[in-house]
C-alpha cells in the first residue's frame, strides 16, 4: 500500500510522535505541529490503523492526550487539535475513534472557545463530521426518526437539539452559526430532514423575547433560502421567512430582505414583503419631512409596526446605522444588471433628497419627528456618502426624470457648500457626472436644452472654486469630475461653449505646478484629455499663444522629464499613449520627432511603470508605421507586390531607427524589472515577424564575417546574460550601431528572441522554492536573526 508505505519508509515520523509525546512539558508549538502532523498522517485509513496500533492516536486525540494537561490553555495546541481532527475525518474509522473517544464533547466545547479561530474551526469541524457521517454511513433516505440516523450524526444532532433547548444563550448561538454553516454549504436533501425536527424550536426564537440571536435567525434563513432543498419547497419555511420578516427589527432582518429580493425562485407575496421591509425607512423619512404629507410615501401598507422604524431612526445610534444598512442595500440592488422586483424609482428618489437635505440642514421639517431626524443627521458624513452612492445608481434607472431639476439643486448647494466634507464632495461630483450624462440624454430627446445649459453653467461656476480650494483632495476630486465630464460629453456642443467660457481651462494648467503630486497627476490628466477639445478637433475653438498645443506639449514634456514623483510623469505617458492611439499627433514626419523625443526622456526614467508606458507609446506607433506603410495584413489593404513590399519594409525600419526605437526596446530587454523586459520582447517579436518572413528567417543566422556582425553576437551574448543597460556598447569598436538599418535587420534575425522571451517569462518559483534556495536563505540569516527573523519566517 503506497499511503502506508510512506510510514514504513520513514520510521523517524512515528518516532518523532513518540519523542513529543515523552516529553513531561512540550512546548505549545512543538506539540501543535504535532497533532496537526499526526492528523494528516492519519488521513489514509492504512495510515490511521498503523497510528492506532502504536497507540499514538488515543495519547494525542483521546481523553489521555493534552485536554487534561495545562498546555490544553494554549490556543495554538486546541488549534492543531482541531485541525489534526479535520485532516483524520476522512476514513470511517476515525469517525467511530473520535465519537467513541467523547471527541464530540470536546468539539463543542470548543465552539465557544476564546479564541475566534478555535471555536470557528471547532463548528466547521461539526459540519464536516456530520455531512461525513450520513453520506458515507447512509444506505437509504434518513427519516425523522433517531434510528435512521448513523450513529455519529445522532450524537451531533442530539446536542444540537439539547443546545436550541437550552437555557443557555451562548449555546443557542454556537447551534444557529452551525446550522447556518451546515446549511450554506450543503445542499443534500437530508438536510430537509434535519430541519424539520428543529423547525418549530427556530420558530419560537422569533416570539421569544428573552432569545438575543435575532442576526443569527436571519442569515440562518438566507443560507437557506439560497439552498434548493429549501427554496423549491412550500409551505413551512416560506412561512417562518414571512414571519422571521414581520417580528425581526429592520437592521436584524435587512440582510434578510435584501437576500431575498436577489433570489429568482421566490414566492412573489415573500418577495413584496422583503421590499417593503427595505423601504420602510425611506418611506419613514419621506414621510417625517413634511406634514401633512406632500407627496406619496413608497409604501401603501407596512409589513411591521411603523412605530417600530420611527423609534430606530429617533435614536441618533440607531438611525444612522439603520440608514447606511438599507442604502448599502439599496445600492446592491440597483447594481443589478436585472432587478427580480420593481423599485419606485421617483418616490426612492425623492426620499433620498430628502436624507441629503436633512444632512446639509436645507431642509426644516414641520414634524417632530422630522425635526428630530434632521439633528440626527446634519453634518453625518456616513449617511451622506452612502445616500450618493444611491442617488448615483439610481442615474441608470429610468423613472426619474421629471424631479432632475430639483435634484440638481440639491447637488449643486453640496457643491457650492464650504462645509461639505472632502470625500463627500467626491461622492457628490460623481454623482453630479453620472446625472450629467442622464441630462443630456433627455435634452437630445425632449429639446431640454435651455435646462442642460443652466446646470452646466453652474456646475463650472462652482468647479471654478474648487479648483481653488485650499485642500488638495478637493482640488484633486475638481480636476477628477472635470476629466470624467469631457469623457462623457465632450461631443456636445453646450458643453463645450460652457466649458470654454469658463476660467476652468485656465485654471487647470495653473495647477499642473501644483506642490501636490497627486493633484499634478490628475491635472495632467485633465489636460491631456481637454486637447480633444481644445487643440485636436477639426475646428479647436481655442486660439492663442497661450492656449496652442506647442505650449501644452512642452509643458507635458517638462514634467515627464523633470518632476520629481512618479505620479504626474505616469500620468503624461498615459496622456501621450492616449493622444497617439487616437491619431492626434500630425502627420508621420511629426509623430517621428514625438516619439523619438517622448521615449529618449522615458528610457532613463527610475519608475518601471513610466517605461512601460513608454513601451506600450512605441508599441503603438510601429503598429500605426507598419499600417501606413502597407506592410499590415489588414484586410482594408491591397496586395502589395515584393518590390513594393520590400521597399516600404526598408521605409518603416528607417522610420524606427530614426526615432531611436531600438535602442530603447533592446536595452529594455536587460531592464531590472521583468514587465518592462516581457513587453520589450513581445514587440521585438512583432517587428521580426513583419521584417523577417518565416521562409527566410533561418536563412539569416550571422556567423560573425561582418563588422556589424560581431556587435549582433555581443550583444545576443549580453541579452542572454541579463547585463544591465549601462553595460551595452556604443557605436564605436565593436558595439552596436541601433540607428543603422542594417545592424537591425541583423539582429532581428539573429538573436534568439524566443529563447529570452522563455526566460523573461519563466517564473522565479524554481530559484526561490528549490532546495538549495531555501538553504541559501537560511544559513543568510544565521547571526543576524533579530535583523531577518520576518524574512527568515
Amino acid at each position: 500500500d503506497p499511503t502506508l508505505k510512506l510510514v514504513q519508509d520513514n520510521p523517524c515520523l512515528t518516532e518523532f510522535i513518540t519523542c513529543v509525546l515523552a516529553l513531561p512539558e512540550p512546548s505549545p508549538s512543538i506539540l501543535s505541529f504535532t497533532l496537526r502532523l499526526a492528523g494528516i498522517l492519519a488521513a489514509s485509513e492504512n495510515r490511521f490503523q498503523h497510528l492506532q496500533q502504536e497507540k499514538l492516536l488515543a495519547r494525542l486525540f483521546g481523553r489521555d492526550g493534552p485536554l487534561t494537561s495545562a498546555v490544553w490553555e494554549d490556543a495554538s495546541v486546541r488549534s492543531g487539535w482541531v485541525e489534526g481532527v479535520h485532516s483524520m475525518m476522512h476514513p470511517q474509522p476515525a469517525l467511530h475513534f473520535l465519537c467513541n473517544g467523547g471527541g464530540i464533547d470536546v468539539i463543542f466545547t470548543l465552539q465557544g472557545d476564546p479564541s475566534l479561530f478555535v471555536a470557528s474551526a471547532a463548528s466547521q469541524l461539526l459540519v464536516h463530521m456530520l455531512t461525513l457521517s450520513v453520506e458515507s454511513e447512509t444506505t437509504k433516505p434518513v427519516s425523522t426518526k433517531d434510528c435512521d440516523w448513523p450513529a455519529c450524526a445522532q450524537m451531533i444532532i442530539k446536542r444540537i437539539e439539547d443546545s436550541l433547548q437550552s437555557s443557555s444563550a451562548s449555546h443557542i448561538e454556537q447551534s444557529l452559526k452551525l446550522l447556518t454553516s451546515l446549511f450554506g454549504s450543503c445542499r443534500a436533501t437530508w438536510t430537509e430532514v434535519l430541519w424539520l425536527g428543529i423547525a418549530k424550536q427556530i420558530e419560537s426564537f422569533l416570539t421569544e423575547e428573552t432569545v438575543q440571536a435575532e442576526h443569527m435567525l436571519a442569515n440562518l434563513l438566507l443560507n437557506m433560502a439560497w439552498s434548493p432543498v429549501f427554496c423549491d419547497s412550500e409551505g413551512s419555511f416560506w412561512t417562518l421567512v414571512t414571519s422571521a420578516l414581520e417580528h425581526l427589527t429592520p437592521v436584524q432582518v435587512g440582510p434578510l430582505a435584501v437576500g431575498i429580493l436577489r433570489l429568482y425562485k421566490c414566492p412573489q407575496d415573500v418577495r413584496i414583503q422583503a421590499l417593503t421591509v427595505l423601504l420602510q425607512p425611506m418611506d419613514c423619512i419621506l414621510r417625517a419631512a413634511s406634514q401633512p404629507l406632500e407627496y406619496a410615501g413608497l409604501l401603501d401598507v407596512s409589513v411591521s409596526d411603523p412605530a417600530t422604524v420611527e423609534s430606530l431612526l429617533s435614536s441618533k445610534s440607531s438611525c444612522i446605522s439603520l440608514l447606511c444598512q438599507t442604502l448599502a442595500h439599496l445600492e446592491e440592488l440597483l447594481s443589478l444588471i436585472r432587478l427580480p422586483v420593481d423599485l419606485p424609482y421617483t418616490s426612492l428618489l425623492r426620499s433620498l433628497m430628502t436624507i441629503l437635505q436633512f444632512c446639509n440642514g436645507f431642509l426644516s421639517p414641520a414634524s417632530p419627528l422630522g425635526r428630530t431626524i434632521s439633528r440626527i443627521l446634519i453634518n453625518c458624513f456616513r449617511v451622506q456618502r452612502s445616500a450618493l452612492d444611491v442617488l448615483a445608481a439610481l442615474s441608470e434607472r429610468k423613472g426619474c426624470d421629471t424631479l432632475i431639476g430639483s435634484l440638481f439643486d440639491v447637488l449643486l448647494a453640496y457643491l457650492e457648500s464650504p462645509n461639505t466634507n472632502p470625500t463627500v464632495l467626491k461622492k457628490t461630483f460623481q454623482a453630479t457626472s453620472k446625472w450629467l450624462v442622464r441630462l443630456q440624454e433627455l435634452s437630445c430627446s425632449n429639446s431640454q436644452w435651455q435646462q442642460m445649459e443652466k446646470i452646466l453653467e453652474d456646475v463650472f461656476l462652482l468647479l471654478q472654486k474648487r479648483l481653488c480650494s485650499p485642500c488638495w483632495e478637493v482640488r484633486d476630486s475638481s480636476l477628477e469630475f472635470l476629466t470624467v465630464l469631457i469623457k462623457c460629453l465632450r461631443d456636445q456642443d453646450e458643453f463645450r461653449q460652457s466649458l470654454l467660457s469658463s476660467e476652468v481651462l485656465r485654471l487647470t494648467e495653473n495647477l499642473l505646478e501644483d506642490p501636490e503630486s497627486y493633484v499634478r497627476a490628475s491635472a495632467v490628466t485633465a489636460m491631456g484629455h481637454l486637447a480633444f477639445i481644445t487643440y485636436f478637433a477639426p475646428e479647436s475653438p481655442v486660439t492663442g499663444n497661450q492656449y496652442n498645443k506647442e505650449n501644452t506639449v512642452a509643458k507635458l514634456q517638462e514634467i515627464l522629464s523633470m518632476d520629481p514623483e512618479g505620479f504626474p510623469r505616469r500620468a503624461v505617458i498615459s496622456v501621450f499613449t492616449k493622444w497617439l492611439r487616437q491619431g492626434c499627433t500630425g502627420q508621420l514626419e511629426d509623430t517621428e520627432q514625438f516619439v523619438s523625443r517622448v521615449i529618449q526622456t522615458v528610457e532613463h526614467d527610475l519608475d518601471w511603470e513610466v517605461r512601460l508606458g513608454g513601451l506600450e507609446l512605441v508599441e503603438i506607433f510601429c503598429s500605426q508605421t507598419i499600417c501606413q506603410l502597407g506592410l499590415s495584413k489588414c484586410p482594408y489593404v491591397p496586395a502589395l507586390s515584393a518590390v513594393t513590399s520590400s521597399s516600404h519594409r526598408n521605409e518603416s525600419l528607417q522610420v524606427f531607427c530614426r526615432t531611436k526605437l531600438f535602442s530603447f526596446l533592446f536595452r529594455s530587454l536587460c531592464d531590472c524589472d521583468k514587465p518592462v523586459g516581457q513587453r520589450a520582447c513581445d514587440i521585438l517579436l512583432v517587428l521580426r515577424g513583419n521584417f523577417y518572413p518565416v521562409s527566410t528567417l533561418k536563412d539569416s543566422q550571422v556567423t560573425g564575417d561582418s563588422p556589424a556582425g560581431h556587435g549582433i553576437a555581443w550583444l545576443q551574448r549580453t541579452l542572454r546574460q541579463g547585463s544591465l543597460a549601462q553595460n551595452f556598447p556604443t557605436d564605436d569598436g565593436d558595439g552596436v550601431d541601433f540607428q543603422d538599418p542594417e545592424s537591425m535587420m541583423l539582429a532581428l534575425g539573429t538573436i534568439d528572441l524566443e529563447e529570452l522571451h522563455d526566460e523573461l517569462n519563466k517564473s522565479s518559483d524554481h530559484v526561490e522554492k528549490s532546495p538549495q534556495s531555501l538553504l541559501q536563505d537560511i544559513l543568510a540569516t544565521v547571526g543576524t536573526i533579530e535583523e531577518n527573523e520576518a524574512d527568515c519566517y
